[in-house]
């Protein structure tokens, strides 16, 4: 964006660089970054109108976006590893899987008791698995074919 002669002045500007260094940080979804950014130049996040008005948007949404990275490989996960991945408290963990369950964007339901959250088994997974393991016995019957017609 700072390729014309008119923007190249203002590319190194504080409040420029930090507005960039967000934008980057929230479009690869590494909210660490993301979060560090705002500490270290919250007056001048804070003093544009337009994105303290969409902040807490802008923070539920690479939240979510890094939660559902986050739980995509597990069936069973817990809360606390999620908070930790997340860099938010226990409490809110709970308030943003129960919004995203709710909304249909995770199949599961939360277990407060064992703080886990627990994804419902796809049907395409158990599919899959079937397959694999139709194509495994397969094999070692091929296996065994190939050996006894050796020995």
């Amino acid at each position: 964006p700072f390729d014309s002669q008119e923007a190249k002045p203002y590319k190194n500007d504080p409040e420029i660089l930090a507005m960039t260094n967000l934008l980057s940080a929230y479009m690869n979804n590494e909210i660490r970054e993301f979060e560090k950014v705002l500490k270290q130049h919250s007056a001048s996040v804070m003093g544009d109108a337009f994105i303290k008005l969409y902040l807490d948007d802008l923070l539920k949404n690479i939240r979510t976006q890094v939660l559902l990275r986050v739980i995509r490989p597990y069936t069973r996960i817990r809360l606390s590893f999620i908070a930790t991945e997340l860099n938010i408290p226990l409490n809110e963990v709970e308030d943003l899987l129960v919004s995203l369950i709710l909304d249909g964007h995770i199949d599961g339901h939360v277990d407060q008791i064992g703080s886990l959250l627990l994804l419902a088994d796809k049907a395409g997974d158990t599919k899959k698995y079937n397959a694999l393991e139709k194509w495994s016995k397969q094999l070692a019957t091929l296996q065994q074919t190939v050996y006894n017609k050796l020995v």
